[in-house]
């Protein structure tokens, strides 16, 4: 057996783009698989603010703790961040799409549902609050964004098609690699099989 069969035969395992070469993909998978993901140990030990919590509630388990997570280290930053918005239904999310669209309001997504992150639980946004009043647009976000990404989270103000700075995902292991078309429709298999989102492959 050839070293490029090896490694293509190393990169379907694990579920990655099968192209023979070790990139950053394919060694990202096989540190996740490897090495455990454990989700960081909350700073200050617990809860965050209510509202935080009633949408950190809507998430998958395994990313409660990354949402906590975040608040706390951006506070410690001093930067105060609620969590928003959580998992939203299949309707929910057509009903955000057809804002701007065929109801009222702007367009502030691209994704019908089904087709967002927010449907499967592993998806979160963030507001950037001083005092009560929230901030749409800050640098903060990015600040925000720089503590997100060392925890292993995913920034929608990294995307190329549209930037989504209040957004924050964390990606399975199994999805590692993979387009976010092909993630996507890999999770909608997994709901209507009732299989978890992040029990893997």
């Amino acid at each position: 057996m050839t070293l490029d069969q090896i490694i293509r035969e190393v990169q379907r395992e694990l579920r990655v783009v099968q192209d023979g070469k070790p990139g950053p993909g394919t060694w990202s998978a096989i540190h996740e698989r490897i090495v455990p993901r454990v989700v960081p140990t909350v700073v200050t030990g617990g809860r965050v603010d209510d509202r935080s919590e009633r949408m950190i509630a809507t998430l998958v388990p395994e990313v409660r703790g990354y949402a906590r997570t975040l608040v706390q280290r951006a506070a410690a930053m001093g930067v105060e961040i609620k969590v928003i918005s959580g998992t939203r239904t299949y309707e929910a999310q057509d009903a955000l799409y057809a804002q701007g669209r065929t109801a009222p309001g702007s367009i502030v997504t691209k994704a019908r549902g089904g087709y967002s992150n927010h449907n499967f639980g592993i998806a979160f946004d963030i507001g950037v609050f001083e005092g009560t009043e929230y901030i749409g647009e800050s640098p903060k976000y990015a600040a925000v964004a720089a503590i997100a990404k060392d925890l292993g989270l995913e920034w929608g103000g990294d995307w190329k098609s549209i930037q989504d700075q209040p957004h924050f995902q964390l990606r399975p292991v199994w999805a590692l690699g993979m387009k976010e078309s092909v993630m996507l429709a890999q999770l909608r298999a997994r709901v209507a099989a009732g299989k978890p989102i992040f029990d893997g492959p």
